[in-house]
């Protein structure tokens, strides 16, 4: 499965040269033209992104989260919710490379067929990187009016959180 894995995209590049040639397209000019048309979306892009990078270091490096957390625990122990999952939970709507690292950690901590693995992988795969999502895309092509896409978007993700928790246990 590694060879698959190591040689798939040099196979599709090839693919793509092979397929190029036969269709008698230079290949290697229609690859710097792509470049050169993408560069002022990729640069109009970087400062979304930058404020968005400033702003989860910010509240990440800020002790809110755990704080948050702190607050939240004695509900959670109330209704039977491992506290474990609370920063994917969290986390997931600002980042999703952050939220898959909380999410290896599970792994590695609680070994990855426990319950607290399937929950957090469930979480981790319904929910969507909302605040990722608004700030670069929405960002890059300049709409400003982000209110309600936010709230729908952070709504969604959670009843995803909530609804994993219930149908969760329901399976495992």
């Amino acid at each position: 499965m590694k060879l698959v894995s190591n040689l798939f995209i040099p196979i599709l590049v090839l693919t793509i040269i092979i397929y190029g040639a036969n269709k008698k397209i230079n290949v290697y000019d229609s690859f710097v033209n792509g470049a050169k048309e993408g560069l002022p979306m990729v640069i109009s892009m970087f400062p979304p992104l930058l404020a968005m990078i400033f702003g989860i270091n910010i509240f990440t490096s800020s002790g809110l989260v755990s704080y948050m957390f702190t607050f939240l625990k004695p509900l959670l122990l109330f209704i039977n919710v491992p506290l474990e999952i609370l920063p994917i939970a969290v986390m997931r709507p600002l980042s999703g490379s952050f939220g898959l690292a909380l999410l290896n950690d599970v792994f590695e901590s609680y070994g990855a067929d426990t319950y607290l693995s399937i929950l957090a992988s469930v979480i981790q795969g319904s929910s969507d990187t909302t605040l990722y999502i608004i700030t670069l895309y929405f960002g890059t092509i300049g709409i400003k009016k982000i209110k309600y896409a936010l709230w729908a978007g952070l709504l969604a993700d959670l009843a995803t959180v909530i609804l994993s928790i219930i149908i969760v246990p329901l399976f495992f």
